[in-house]
């Protein structure tokens, strides 16, 4: 019982400090134009496809998503200190996609020899979502 509310206690920390590193990657991109590059992505994959499955956002819904999901997170935090086990499935495909958020910033300004948006805060993102996992499946393994 004892290694399982360590495990749940360093697990809610990694959600904490993964809420905190989202909050820092949306205000990079936020100050750093991510979302006009995003838009015009989108709309020009729509023209030469004919079709793109990835929606065109205002800045308001926009911002107004993702500090929603950035407090989700945080709230997200409580649950993991508690050792819901419940929250594994929602976990893993979340640090997995921050993996790739990052991984995507780093691998386009590598592409496009440019800053790409966003991607100042992905050298922090990356490595804390790799620890985020790890803490994840060190909990799993305790429950």
């Amino acid at each position: 019982m004892i290694a399982f509310d360590k495990a749940a206690k360093r697990w809610s920390v990694a959600w904490l400090v993964m809420a905190l590193l989202l909050a820092i990657h949306v205000l990079d991109e936020a100050l750093t134009g991510f979302l006009p590059r995003y838009n015009a992505t989108v709309v020009s994959l729509r023209e030469t496809l004919g079709w793109f499955p990835f929606p065109v956002f205002t800045f308001a819904s926009w911002i107004s998503g993702l500090i929603a999901g950035v407090l989700l997170v945080l709230l997200l935090a409580l649950v993991a200190r508690a050792g819901r086990r419940w929250l594994l499935m929602l976990a893993y495909p979340f640090g997995a996609i921050m993996v790739l958020n990052g991984l995507g910033h780093l691998g386009l300004s590598v592409y496009l020899r440019e800053w790409f948006p966003g991607v100042m805060s992905s050298v922090l993102l990356l490595p804390g979502s790799i620890w985020f996992l790890v803490a994840t499946r060190r909990f799993h393994r305790a429950a």
